[in-house]
């Protein structure tokens, strides 16, 4: 009987991590099936894709069943070996600002997406033994000043992440990646004109440098593994060291 292929669903996939993600799998023979808002960037638009705002998805059943209807559709007969929540949508205001509605996209997209696509995709990441890796942040246990939407909602992922670890151990396997600064072609935008503040953020990190997109991909291929098979339930911090390091003066 022919073996048949494996795939990942990715959801967040035109971003920096999204597009590591997706080419990381790619390359190790996984069929890649990426989700963002809008049209895929040239760097995805060679794997699978399906436009999902993840916002709607959990507000109208019909938007969600459309969605999963059009991956199911890309998947084909290839087994379902990951789904990776990778999707996050962080607002930046402070608490004076920060409105209802605020609070229920950012919950929506960061914690509730997660859950409801895990959920969807149950039958067929049992079916191939496959596994769960919602991508966190070090907001969930160390943040800042006007974030307190953003890490809440990464805090209650981890929270997730075990209790569905607790439930469905037997079934399937789902752990988190909690990375801290993260070369992206976004972050790095931001710093454009703005050397020295950037090498301060580096220098912030025990390792002397920010992470690179690829090292998150590394490190979901790892989880995805059979080499990982009793991980589960597991946070993996990927932040150069600076969870342990106290800022106060030397």
């Amino acid at each position: 009987m022919k073996k048949l292929s494996r795939a990942a669903i990715i959801t967040g996939a035109t971003g920096g991590i999204g597009h590591a993600l997706c080419q990381a799998f790619a390359e190790a023979g996984y069929r890649v099936i990426g989700t963002d808002r809008g049209a895929p960037s040239e760097a995805v638009s060679r794997y699978g894709y399906v436009s999902i705002d993840l916002d709607r998805f959990c507000l109208d059943d019909n938007v969600r069943a459309e969605a999963i209807g059009q991956i199911r559709e890309l998947l084909g007969e290839s087994e379902l070996g990951v789904l990776i929540n990778n999707a996050a949508l962080q607002i930046v205001k402070p608490v004076e600002e920060i409105t209802a509605r605020d609070w229920s996209r950012t919950l929506n997209v960061n914690l509730v997406a997660p859950f409801l696509l895990t959920q969807a995709w149950l039958p067929e990441l049992e079916a191939a033994q496959g596994s769960v890796i919602n991508i966190g942040s070090i907001h969930a246990a160390l943040t800042k000043p006007e974030f307190s939407a953003y890490a809440t909602s990464k805090s209650a992922l981890g929270g997730l992440t075990r209790s569905l670890a607790v439930e469905l151990g037997r079934r399937i396997r789902i752990n988190t990646i909690s990375p801290a600064a993260i070369g992206t072609p976004m972050l790095r935008a931001g710093f454009i004109g703005k050397e020295a503040a950037l090498a301060e953020l580096e220098g912030m990190h025990p390792v002397g440098r920010i992470g690179e997109p690829g090292e998150v991909a590394a490190l979901a291929l790892f989880l995805a593994s059979d080499a990982a098979r009793f991980i589960n339930g597991g946070e993996f911090g990927l932040d150069g060291g600076i969870r342990a390091r106290l800022h106060d003066p030397v």
